[in-house]
């Protein structure tokens, strides 16, 4: 399975229930919160100092995404995007990648229209069935619960640079 892995130049993830543990919370003026986890964050940066980019695509629209992703300089972020596939066209054209060199995370059906058409697609446990059915690996962490981080190690194993990354920690 880590051939699958090897070609990825861009990794895509989906937010609530991926880089969230899914559940949405709201203080008492109606504003939205989420928690993110700080192993996960740093995988991403770790996997964007390998040379490959990092894309967002979500259903939800949030300034908390947004703000997540400015702080790791995630590359790309769609939001909003109730039509999966149509945001990941519009992200192969801004990357200037094909389907093949991609990579995506997701956690549940509306994911399905991309998981579908990259070589590397992968679940978190949580997924339903039918999610994980179509997912290449299925993390054993659970979304916001390390799953990111996961993928983010799988991948620069399977590309052969995780050693030297780890190795910049150990001087």
């Amino acid at each position: 399975m880590t051939e699958l892995a090897r070609n990825v130049r861009l990794m895509i993830f989906d937010v609530d229930g991926v880089m969230t543990d899914g559940a949405l919370y709201y203080n008492d003026a109606g504003e939205e919160l989420k928690a993110f986890n700080s192993l996960d964050g740093h995988g991403l940066r770790m996997l964007a100092g390998t040379g490959v980019k990092l894309a967002i695509i979500t259903g939800r629209q949030s300034r908390l995404v947004q703000h997540r992703a400015d702080n790791l300089k995630i590359d790309y972020v769609y939001q909003g995007a109730h039509d999966k596939r149509l945001a990941f066209e519009s992200l192969l054209a801004a990357a200037g990648v094909t389907a093949a060199e991609c990579g995506y995370m997701g956690d549940d059906v509306i994911d399905l229209p991309v998981m579908t058409r990259v070589p590397f697609a992968v679940a978190v446990p949580q997924s339903p069935d039918i999610v994980r059915k179509h997912a290449h690996y299925v993390t054993v962490h659970h979304g916001g619960n390390g799953a990111v981080r996961e993928v983010c190690e799988y991948i620069m194993q399977a590309q052969g640079t995780l050693d030297g990354v780890l190795a910049q920690y150990l001087r």
